[in-house]
């Protein structure tokens, strides 16, 4: 079952920039940006070693973790060089200019 979550408005969201929001009871934030006109929400920390996300690069969909330069595409979540690993999507919702995000 999905946890619902209230994460920002959509006031806060900047278009194609990574903004991490905490969570209450969560421990890394979730990164909610803006790409190609659709909202976009993932976990804030690199499957690979949890490392800060937020903290990397955006160039066009992929995120680059400031780690070990792993690439994650937000379309997709796929790593873009190591197929045994992904970035978890989460389904968002907007109600009024709240931004929601269900977290599994």
């Amino acid at each position: 079952m999905a946890m619902r979550v209230l994460v920002c408005r959509l006031s806060d969201v900047v278009d194609d920039e990574l903004r991490a929001f905490p969570v209450r009871g969560v421990t890394w934030p979730v990164i909610v940006t803006r790409i190609d006109g659709k909202l976009v929400a993932v976990p804030g920390v690199c499957p690979h070693e949890d490392v800060a996300l937020a903290d990397g690069d955006l160039h066009g969909t992929v995120i680059t973790c400031p780690g070990h330069s792993y690439e994650f595409d937000l379309r997709t979540g796929k790593c873009t060089h190591d197929p045994t690993l992904s970035l978890r999507r989460y389904p968002v919702t907007v109600v009024a200019d709240e931004v929601w995000v269900d977290l599994l």
